[in-house]
């Protein structure tokens, strides 16, 4: 014989969901913390200039490597670390919509291309 403990006028069904609901905060809970903990790395110019950020997109490190720099040509540099700065903030976009994305959208409505699920970490 099995007891189940349940509050009083609370259907089964509430209990459940209530449950449900309690195991998917916490599932989402620890994604964002493994999204804050991982690093990404981007770069350009053939590695010339690197970004690393963490999944949540705080840049971490930023490396240019002295190749890079011509006092001359401020520009390209600065366009290089632009292009750096995107291609990390890209892959820190996947790798939310990896692993928030389908906890923070359940019903499986899709995001639009380049849009990164950050709103469940804010």
């Amino acid at each position: 014989m099995q007891l189940t403990v349940t509050q009083p006028n609370m259907p089964n069904d509430m209990q459940e969901l209530i449950r449900q609901a309690a195991e998917m905060q916490a599932h989402l809970q620890r994604a964002q913390q493994e999204l804050l903990s991982t690093t990404v790395e981007g770069s350009a110019g053939g590695g010339l200039v690197t970004v690393t950020m963490t999944g949540g997109a705080e840049i971490t490190d930023l490396s240019i490597k002295p190749e890079a720099v011509d006092p001359e040509d401020v520009e390209t540099l600065q366009d290089l670390i632009l292009a750096a700065y995107r291609d990390a903030h890209t892959k820190a976009g996947r790798l939310a919509e990896d692993k928030i994305g389908p906890l923070a959208n359940p019903g499986g409505a899709q995001q639009g291309p380049g849009e990164i699920p950050f709103g469940a970490l804010i």
